[in-house]
């Protein structure tokens, strides 16, 4: 199967288990795979036969602004959940990143995947 990747959509939200988090917010970052058929469009050069990535952005910018989940999980499942009703879109890949954990002692990321189809 194809696949279209969107990286490093960063965006800031109020996702996080703790309650600043929810009213401070925070910086996200997050990486899609879309697996779709991309033959026909490959043979057509015409929009209409494909995803307009555009729209899976937007979709994942809106989503991180402006959901308040306790857990990063369900902002993953929400944003994998969305993009499944996108045109064509069979399976997704949601990798979705805290670079600024609010962690003492800890300057690392945290990164959770998951991957969902229809």
């Amino acid at each position: 199967m194809d696949s279209i990747q969107l990286t490093g959509i960063r965006c800031y939200g109020y996702t996080g288990y703790l309650p600043e988090e929810q009213v401070l917010g925070q910086w996200f970052e997050v990486d899609v795979t879309l697996w779709l058929d991309l033959s026909p469009a490959g043979n057509s050069d015409d929009i209409e036969h494909t995803l307009d990535y555009r729209s899976a952005i937007t979709l994942v910018q809106q989503l991180v602004k402006n959901s308040k989940f306790a857990l990063i999980e369900r902002l993953a499942d929400a944003i994998a959940q969305a993009l499944l009703q996108l045109p064509l879109v069979e399976k997704v890949k949601i990798q979705l990143s805290k670079p600024a954990a609010p962690i003492p002692d800890f300057g690392g990321r945290i990164t959770l995947e998951i991957t969902r189809s229809n």
